[in-house]
Protein backbone atom coordinates (compact mmCIF):
# COMPACT_ATOMS: atom_id res chain seq x y z
CA UNK A 1 0.00 0.00 0.00
CA UNK A 2 1.20 3.49 -1.00
CA UNK A 3 1.53 6.08 1.96
CA UNK A 4 -0.80 9.07 1.60
CA UNK A 5 2.11 11.19 2.40
CA UNK A 6 4.41 10.94 -1.01
CA UNK A 7 1.07 10.83 -2.82
CA UNK A 8 0.94 14.20 -1.76
CA UNK A 9 4.20 15.56 -1.72
CA UNK A 10 5.02 14.02 -5.39
CA UNK A 11 1.58 13.71 -6.84
CA UNK A 12 2.53 14.34 -10.16
CA UNK A 13 5.63 12.17 -10.30
CA UNK A 14 3.61 9.45 -8.21
CA UNK A 15 0.87 9.98 -11.35
CA UNK A 16 4.21 9.12 -13.90
CA UNK A 17 5.04 6.36 -12.25
CA UNK A 18 1.74 4.68 -12.54
CA UNK A 19 1.28 5.50 -15.91
CA UNK A 20 4.49 2.95 -16.47
CA UNK A 21 2.29 0.52 -14.82
CA UNK A 22 -0.20 1.26 -17.33
CA UNK A 23 -2.41 2.11 -14.28
CA UNK A 24 -5.07 4.20 -15.82
CA UNK A 25 -7.42 5.24 -12.61
CA UNK A 26 -5.30 7.82 -12.30
CA UNK A 27 -7.96 9.88 -10.68
CA UNK A 28 -7.93 7.88 -7.75
CA UNK A 29 -4.81 9.32 -6.68
CA UNK A 30 -6.70 12.72 -6.40
CA UNK A 31 -9.54 11.20 -4.69
CA UNK A 32 -7.02 9.90 -1.84
CA UNK A 33 -5.88 13.20 -1.33
CA UNK A 34 -9.11 14.99 -1.16
CA UNK A 35 -10.39 11.82 1.29
CA UNK A 36 -7.24 12.69 3.77
CA UNK A 37 -8.14 16.39 3.52
CA UNK A 38 -11.37 15.48 4.87
CA UNK A 39 -9.83 13.05 7.35
CA UNK A 40 -7.63 16.09 8.46
CA UNK A 41 -10.68 18.59 8.78
CA UNK A 42 -12.75 16.02 10.76
CA UNK A 43 -9.94 14.95 12.81
CA UNK A 44 -9.50 19.17 13.25
CA UNK A 45 -13.31 19.30 14.49
CA UNK A 46 -13.14 16.06 17.07
CA UNK A 47 -10.29 17.52 18.54
CA UNK A 48 -11.53 20.79 18.94
CA UNK A 49 -14.99 19.39 20.22
CA UNK A 50 -13.45 17.25 22.37
CA UNK A 51 -10.94 19.38 23.69
CA UNK A 52 -14.43 22.00 24.63
CA UNK A 53 -15.45 19.15 26.06
CA UNK A 54 -12.57 18.39 28.77
CA UNK A 55 -12.80 22.28 29.71
CA UNK A 56 -15.96 22.51 30.33
CA UNK A 57 -16.54 19.27 32.22
CA UNK A 58 -13.46 20.57 34.64
CA UNK A 59 -15.04 23.87 35.40
CA UNK A 60 -18.45 22.23 36.24
CA UNK A 61 -16.36 20.70 39.27
CA UNK A 62 -14.85 24.05 40.60
CA UNK A 63 -18.71 25.93 39.89
CA UNK A 64 -20.31 23.13 42.09
CA UNK A 65 -17.38 23.72 45.17
CA UNK A 66 -17.98 27.77 45.01
CA UNK A 67 -21.60 26.48 45.33
CA UNK A 68 -22.67 28.06 41.62
CA UNK A 69 -25.21 25.14 40.73
CA UNK A 70 -26.73 27.68 37.83
CA UNK A 71 -23.18 28.12 36.38
CA UNK A 72 -22.45 24.42 36.51
CA UNK A 73 -25.61 23.18 35.27
CA UNK A 74 -25.34 25.94 32.38
CA UNK A 75 -21.96 23.73 32.00
CA UNK A 76 -23.52 20.71 32.01
CA UNK A 77 -25.86 21.63 29.33
CA UNK A 78 -22.62 22.59 27.41
CA UNK A 79 -21.04 19.55 27.83
CA UNK A 80 -24.16 17.42 26.83
CA UNK A 81 -24.41 20.01 23.31
CA UNK A 82 -20.93 19.50 22.45
CA UNK A 83 -20.88 15.74 23.15
CA UNK A 84 -24.39 15.64 20.72
CA UNK A 85 -22.46 17.46 18.13
CA UNK A 86 -19.07 14.96 18.56
CA UNK A 87 -21.46 11.86 17.48
CA UNK A 88 -22.11 12.62 13.96
CA UNK A 89 -18.45 13.80 13.57
CA UNK A 90 -17.52 10.24 15.00
CA UNK A 91 -19.50 8.76 12.64
CA UNK A 92 -18.30 10.97 9.85
CA UNK A 93 -14.81 10.58 10.57
CA UNK A 94 -15.14 6.58 10.37
CA UNK A 95 -17.23 6.92 7.29
CA UNK A 96 -14.30 8.86 5.50
CA UNK A 97 -11.28 6.83 7.12
CA UNK A 98 -12.72 3.63 5.66
CA UNK A 99 -13.61 5.50 1.99
CA UNK A 100 -9.45 6.50 1.89
CA UNK A 101 -8.19 2.83 2.99
CA UNK A 102 -10.97 2.02 0.24
CA UNK A 103 -9.54 3.73 -2.57
CA UNK A 104 -5.84 3.70 -1.29
CA UNK A 105 -5.67 0.07 -1.65
CA UNK A 106 -6.76 0.03 -5.18
CA UNK A 107 -3.55 1.77 -6.09
CA UNK A 108 -0.65 -0.61 -7.19
CA UNK A 109 2.99 -0.17 -6.17
CA UNK A 110 5.01 2.25 -7.81
CA UNK A 111 7.65 0.80 -10.16
CA UNK A 112 11.35 1.21 -9.65
CA UNK A 113 13.35 4.25 -12.20
CA UNK A 114 14.63 0.36 -13.63
CA UNK A 115 11.56 -1.01 -14.67
CA UNK A 116 11.07 -0.34 -18.80
CA UNK A 117 7.91 1.11 -20.53
CA UNK A 118 5.64 -1.72 -22.23
CA UNK A 119 2.52 -3.02 -22.29
CA UNK A 120 2.94 -7.23 -23.40
CA UNK A 121 5.38 -9.91 -22.19
CA UNK A 122 7.14 -9.13 -25.48
CA UNK A 123 8.41 -5.74 -24.57
CA UNK A 124 10.28 -7.26 -21.23
CA UNK A 125 14.10 -6.88 -21.52
CA UNK A 126 16.20 -9.71 -21.39
CA UNK A 127 19.27 -9.20 -19.12
CA UNK A 128 21.05 -12.21 -19.47
CA UNK A 129 21.26 -15.78 -21.19
CA UNK A 130 23.21 -19.03 -20.58
CA UNK A 131 24.01 -22.10 -21.48
CA UNK A 132 23.00 -24.38 -24.83
CA UNK A 133 20.35 -25.72 -26.35
CA UNK A 134 20.58 -29.10 -25.99
CA UNK A 135 20.64 -31.48 -28.63
CA UNK A 136 17.74 -34.13 -28.64
CA UNK A 137 17.70 -37.66 -30.48
CA UNK A 138 15.30 -38.01 -33.15
CA UNK A 139 11.59 -39.22 -31.92
CA UNK A 140 11.96 -36.76 -28.51
CA UNK A 141 8.92 -36.34 -26.81
CA UNK A 142 7.48 -33.68 -25.00
CA UNK A 143 6.58 -34.15 -21.11
CA UNK A 144 3.29 -34.79 -21.29
CA UNK A 145 4.65 -37.83 -23.55
CA UNK A 146 7.48 -38.82 -21.51
CA UNK A 147 5.51 -38.85 -18.13
CA UNK A 148 3.27 -41.27 -19.35
CA UNK A 149 6.00 -43.61 -21.20
CA UNK A 150 7.64 -43.99 -17.92
CA UNK A 151 4.41 -43.28 -15.87
CA UNK A 152 5.24 -40.18 -13.77
CA UNK A 153 2.38 -38.22 -13.24
CA UNK A 154 -1.34 -39.18 -13.87
CA UNK A 155 -3.46 -36.15 -14.77
CA UNK A 156 -6.69 -38.49 -15.23
CA UNK A 157 -6.92 -39.97 -11.33
CA UNK A 158 -6.97 -36.19 -10.92
CA UNK A 159 -9.59 -35.13 -12.92
CA UNK A 160 -11.21 -38.47 -11.21
CA UNK A 161 -10.08 -36.96 -7.24
CA UNK A 162 -9.99 -32.93 -7.85
CA UNK A 163 -11.06 -32.43 -11.00
CA UNK A 164 -8.25 -30.60 -13.96
CA UNK A 165 -5.44 -29.42 -13.05
CA UNK A 166 -4.59 -31.19 -10.13
CA UNK A 167 -2.13 -33.85 -10.91
CA UNK A 168 -1.17 -37.32 -9.16
CA UNK A 169 2.67 -37.62 -8.94
CA UNK A 170 4.09 -41.35 -8.68
CA UNK A 171 6.25 -43.77 -8.12
CA UNK A 172 9.86 -42.13 -9.98
CA UNK A 173 7.67 -38.90 -10.54
CA UNK A 174 6.59 -38.28 -7.38
CA UNK A 175 10.55 -39.39 -6.11
CA UNK A 176 11.62 -36.65 -8.47
CA UNK A 177 9.30 -34.05 -6.89
CA UNK A 178 10.90 -34.81 -3.30
CA UNK A 179 14.41 -34.72 -4.77
CA UNK A 180 14.00 -31.26 -5.65
CA UNK A 181 12.04 -29.94 -2.79
CA UNK A 182 14.97 -31.27 -0.89
CA UNK A 183 17.54 -29.74 -2.90
CA UNK A 184 15.94 -26.53 -2.98
CA UNK A 185 15.70 -26.38 0.90
CA UNK A 186 18.71 -27.44 1.54
CA UNK A 187 20.42 -25.33 -1.27
CA UNK A 188 18.66 -22.20 0.94
CA UNK A 189 19.19 -22.93 4.13
CA UNK A 190 22.83 -23.24 3.13
CA UNK A 191 22.73 -19.32 2.25
CA UNK A 192 21.22 -18.82 5.33
CA UNK A 193 17.60 -19.16 4.71
CA UNK A 194 15.76 -20.41 7.86
CA UNK A 195 13.13 -22.71 6.91
CA UNK A 196 9.91 -22.82 7.95
CA UNK A 197 6.75 -24.65 7.31
CA UNK A 198 3.66 -22.56 7.39
CA UNK A 199 -0.09 -23.05 7.03
CA UNK A 200 -1.44 -23.83 3.81
CA UNK A 201 -4.37 -21.87 4.81
CA UNK A 202 -4.58 -18.06 5.22
CA UNK A 203 -7.16 -15.07 6.68
CA UNK A 204 -8.02 -12.29 5.64
CA UNK A 205 -5.84 -10.15 7.24
CA UNK A 206 -3.20 -12.23 5.84
CA UNK A 207 -4.16 -12.23 2.11
CA UNK A 208 -4.52 -8.74 2.26
CA UNK A 209 -0.71 -8.36 4.02
CA UNK A 210 1.31 -9.28 0.72
CA UNK A 211 -1.36 -7.68 -1.37
CA UNK A 212 -3.52 -10.73 -2.66
CA UNK A 213 -6.51 -9.00 -1.51
CA UNK A 214 -8.07 -6.92 -2.94
CA UNK A 215 -6.28 -7.50 -6.14
CA UNK A 216 -6.23 -11.26 -6.63
CA UNK A 217 -9.47 -12.37 -4.88
CA UNK A 218 -10.95 -14.00 -8.00
CA UNK A 219 -7.05 -16.21 -8.16
CA UNK A 220 -7.37 -17.99 -4.98
CA UNK A 221 -9.45 -20.67 -4.17
CA UNK A 222 -12.06 -19.35 -0.70
CA UNK A 223 -13.42 -21.16 2.26
CA UNK A 224 -16.39 -19.36 3.25
CA UNK A 225 -17.46 -21.00 6.04
CA UNK A 226 -14.67 -20.21 8.18
CA UNK A 227 -13.28 -16.86 5.20
CA UNK A 228 -9.90 -18.98 4.80
CA UNK A 229 -8.23 -18.65 1.63
CA UNK A 230 -5.85 -21.30 -0.06
CA UNK A 231 -2.57 -19.72 -0.17
CA UNK A 232 -0.98 -19.26 -3.93
CA UNK A 233 2.49 -19.10 -2.81
CA UNK A 234 4.67 -19.59 0.22
CA UNK A 235 4.88 -15.89 0.25
CA UNK A 236 1.78 -15.03 1.65
CA UNK A 237 2.25 -16.84 4.74
CA UNK A 238 5.98 -16.34 5.27
CA UNK A 239 6.01 -12.60 5.49
CA UNK A 240 2.85 -12.11 7.22
CA UNK A 241 5.06 -14.03 9.95
CA UNK A 242 6.39 -10.80 11.13
CA UNK A 243 3.35 -8.31 10.48
CA UNK A 244 2.58 -5.81 13.39
CA UNK A 245 6.75 -6.39 14.33
CA UNK A 246 8.64 -4.06 15.26
CA UNK A 247 12.36 -5.44 14.22
CA UNK A 248 15.52 -4.56 15.81
CA UNK A 249 17.92 -3.46 13.33
CA UNK A 250 20.55 -6.06 14.33
CA UNK A 251 18.52 -8.67 13.56
CA UNK A 252 18.33 -7.56 9.72
CA UNK A 253 17.94 -9.10 7.17
CA UNK A 254 15.64 -11.43 8.17
CA UNK A 255 15.93 -14.61 5.41
CA UNK A 256 12.95 -17.14 5.52
CA UNK A 257 12.38 -19.78 2.86
CA UNK A 258 9.83 -22.43 3.30
CA UNK A 259 7.87 -25.31 1.02
CA UNK A 260 4.47 -25.46 0.51
CA UNK A 261 2.12 -26.81 -2.38
CA UNK A 262 0.60 -23.86 -4.20
CA UNK A 263 -3.13 -23.21 -4.95
CA UNK A 264 -4.33 -20.77 -8.03
CA UNK A 265 -7.85 -20.87 -9.55
CA UNK A 266 -6.79 -19.20 -12.76
CA UNK A 267 -5.70 -22.24 -15.67
CA UNK A 268 -4.24 -19.24 -17.97
CA UNK A 269 -4.31 -19.41 -21.87
CA UNK A 270 -5.07 -23.00 -24.10
CA UNK A 271 -3.40 -25.02 -26.44
CA UNK A 272 0.40 -25.99 -25.75
CA UNK A 273 0.63 -23.58 -23.30
CA UNK A 274 -1.36 -25.78 -20.47
CA UNK A 275 -0.38 -29.31 -21.87
CA UNK A 276 1.07 -31.63 -18.92
CA UNK A 277 3.15 -29.37 -16.49
CA UNK A 278 2.73 -25.97 -18.10
CA UNK A 279 0.07 -24.91 -15.84
CA UNK A 280 -1.90 -26.23 -13.63
CA UNK A 281 -3.98 -25.39 -10.12
CA UNK A 282 -1.85 -27.08 -7.82
CA UNK A 283 1.72 -27.02 -7.69
CA UNK A 284 5.01 -27.20 -5.65
CA UNK A 285 7.54 -24.57 -4.95
CA UNK A 286 10.10 -22.98 -2.51
CA UNK A 287 10.30 -19.46 -1.59
CA UNK A 288 12.64 -17.05 -0.57
CA UNK A 289 11.66 -14.04 1.67
CA UNK A 290 13.89 -11.35 2.95
CA UNK A 291 13.11 -8.49 5.22
CA UNK A 292 15.56 -5.85 5.03
CA UNK A 293 16.84 -2.05 5.56
CA UNK A 294 15.19 0.26 3.21
CA UNK A 295 18.73 1.39 2.29
CA UNK A 296 19.82 -2.05 0.88
CA UNK A 297 16.68 -3.49 -0.84
CA UNK A 298 18.12 -3.70 -4.20
CA UNK A 299 21.90 -4.25 -3.35
CA UNK A 300 19.56 -7.89 -1.65
CA UNK A 301 17.81 -7.58 -5.10
CA UNK A 302 20.71 -9.00 -6.66
CA UNK A 303 22.23 -11.42 -4.39
CA UNK A 304 18.49 -12.93 -4.75
CA UNK A 305 18.73 -12.83 -8.40
CA UNK A 306 22.23 -14.35 -8.36
CA UNK A 307 20.81 -17.08 -5.74
CA UNK A 308 18.47 -18.32 -8.03
CA UNK A 309 20.65 -18.17 -11.13
CA UNK A 310 22.95 -20.39 -9.12
CA UNK A 311 20.22 -22.97 -8.64
CA UNK A 312 19.22 -22.54 -12.28
CA UNK A 313 22.63 -23.18 -13.31
CA UNK A 314 23.09 -26.47 -10.95
CA UNK A 315 20.22 -27.89 -12.94
CA UNK A 316 22.45 -27.82 -15.98
CA UNK A 317 19.20 -25.76 -17.53
CA UNK A 318 19.73 -23.35 -20.39
CA UNK A 319 17.72 -20.10 -18.98
CA UNK A 320 17.35 -16.27 -19.41
CA UNK A 321 16.54 -13.56 -16.91
CA UNK A 322 13.87 -10.87 -17.94
CA UNK A 323 13.13 -7.30 -16.34
CA UNK A 324 9.82 -7.16 -16.63
CA UNK A 325 8.31 -4.15 -18.10
CA UNK A 326 5.15 -2.23 -16.73
CA UNK A 327 2.73 -3.75 -18.45
CA UNK A 328 3.67 -7.09 -17.04
CA UNK A 329 4.32 -7.00 -13.61
CA UNK A 330 2.72 -7.49 -10.55
CA UNK A 331 0.31 -5.27 -8.53
CA UNK A 332 2.80 -4.98 -5.78
CA UNK A 333 5.93 -5.40 -7.18
CA UNK A 334 8.10 -2.53 -7.66
CA UNK A 335 10.84 -4.44 -9.75
CA UNK A 336 10.64 -7.68 -11.06
CA UNK A 337 13.17 -10.14 -12.53
CA UNK A 338 11.87 -13.64 -14.27
CA UNK A 339 13.92 -16.26 -14.85
CA UNK A 340 12.88 -18.60 -17.60
CA UNK A 341 14.16 -22.26 -18.49
CA UNK A 342 14.31 -23.62 -22.25
CA UNK A 343 12.18 -26.36 -22.84
CA UNK A 344 13.86 -28.50 -25.24
CA UNK A 345 10.80 -30.25 -26.94
CA UNK A 346 8.08 -28.01 -26.58
CA UNK A 347 10.97 -25.05 -28.30
CA UNK A 348 9.80 -22.46 -26.07
CA UNK A 349 10.66 -20.93 -22.84
CA UNK A 350 9.23 -21.78 -19.43
CA UNK A 351 8.89 -19.45 -16.58
CA UNK A 352 10.09 -20.89 -13.18
CA UNK A 353 10.62 -17.89 -11.18
CA UNK A 354 9.92 -14.51 -10.28
CA UNK A 355 12.04 -12.51 -7.73
CA UNK A 356 10.95 -9.52 -6.60
CA UNK A 357 11.04 -6.26 -4.69
CA UNK A 358 8.16 -4.60 -3.30
CA UNK A 359 10.45 -1.59 -1.07
CA UNK A 360 7.73 -0.48 1.52
CA UNK A 361 4.01 -1.52 -0.22
CA UNK A 362 4.16 -4.59 1.50
CA UNK A 363 5.29 -4.04 4.75
CA UNK A 364 3.22 -0.71 5.26
CA UNK A 365 0.09 -3.11 4.57
CA UNK A 366 1.57 -5.20 7.46
CA UNK A 367 3.51 -2.55 9.87
CA UNK A 368 6.83 -4.10 9.69
CA UNK A 369 8.79 -1.82 10.62
CA UNK A 370 12.61 -1.47 12.40
CA UNK A 371 13.88 1.39 14.86
CA UNK A 372 16.61 4.00 12.95
CA UNK A 373 19.15 5.85 14.94
CA UNK A 374 16.74 8.14 16.33
CA UNK A 375 14.58 5.30 17.65
CA UNK A 376 11.71 6.30 15.17
CA UNK A 377 9.60 3.46 13.59
CA UNK A 378 10.60 3.52 9.97
CA UNK A 379 8.58 0.67 7.27
CA UNK A 380 10.93 -2.37 6.52
CA UNK A 381 10.93 -3.63 2.82
CA UNK A 382 9.95 -6.73 1.86
CA UNK A 383 11.22 -9.43 -1.28
CA UNK A 384 10.75 -12.50 -2.62
CA UNK A 385 11.83 -15.02 -5.31
CA UNK A 386 11.05 -18.34 -6.44
CA UNK A 387 13.66 -20.84 -5.26
CA UNK A 388 12.13 -22.60 -7.61
CA UNK A 389 8.32 -23.50 -8.79
CA UNK A 390 8.09 -27.40 -9.86
CA UNK A 391 6.40 -28.40 -12.79
CA UNK A 392 7.95 -26.22 -15.40
CA UNK A 393 11.71 -27.32 -13.42
CA UNK A 394 10.33 -30.78 -13.87
CA UNK A 395 9.11 -30.61 -17.61
CA UNK A 396 12.32 -28.83 -18.21
CA UNK A 397 14.38 -31.57 -16.92
CA UNK A 398 12.56 -34.39 -18.25
CA UNK A 399 12.62 -32.85 -21.83
CA UNK A 400 16.06 -31.72 -21.53
CA UNK A 401 17.92 -34.43 -20.15
CA UNK A 402 15.76 -37.26 -22.21
CA UNK A 403 18.07 -40.12 -24.23
CA UNK A 404 17.28 -43.07 -26.11
CA UNK A 405 18.16 -45.55 -22.97
CA UNK A 406 15.83 -43.19 -20.66
CA UNK A 407 15.58 -39.84 -18.50
CA UNK A 408 19.16 -38.60 -16.96
CA UNK A 409 19.50 -37.22 -13.82
CA UNK A 410 21.52 -34.72 -13.08
CA UNK A 411 24.18 -34.90 -11.06
CA UNK A 412 23.29 -32.56 -7.81
CA UNK A 413 19.98 -34.45 -7.72
CA UNK A 414 21.37 -38.11 -7.56
CA UNK A 415 21.94 -37.76 -4.04
CA UNK A 416 18.36 -36.78 -3.26
CA UNK A 417 16.74 -39.03 -5.94
CA UNK A 418 19.08 -42.03 -5.34
CA UNK A 419 19.95 -43.18 -9.11
CA UNK A 420 21.03 -41.87 -12.12
CA UNK A 421 18.40 -42.60 -14.72
CA UNK A 422 14.46 -42.56 -15.17
CA UNK A 423 14.20 -45.80 -17.20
Amino acid sequence: MLQVAILRQQTEWVKERLAIKNFSDLHLVDEVIALDDRRKQLNFQFDETQAGINKASKEIGGLMAKGEKDAAEAKKAEVAALKTTLQPITEQLAIVEKELQDTLVKLPNLPSALVPQGKTPEENVTVKEWGEVPALYEGAQPHWELIKQYDLVNFELGVKVTGSGFPVYKNKGARLQRALISYFLDYNTAAGYTEYIPPYMVNEATAYGTGQLPDKEGQMYYMPADNFYLIPTAEVPVTNLYREEIIKSEELPIKMTAYTPCFRREAGSFGSDVRGLNRVHQFDKIEIVQLVHPEKSYEVLDEMVAHVEQLVQSLGLKYRILRLCGGDMSFASALTYDFEVWSAAQKKWLECSSVSNFESFQTNRMKIRYKDEKGKSQLLHSLNGSSLALPRIMAALLENNQTEKGIAIPKVLQPYFGMDWIG
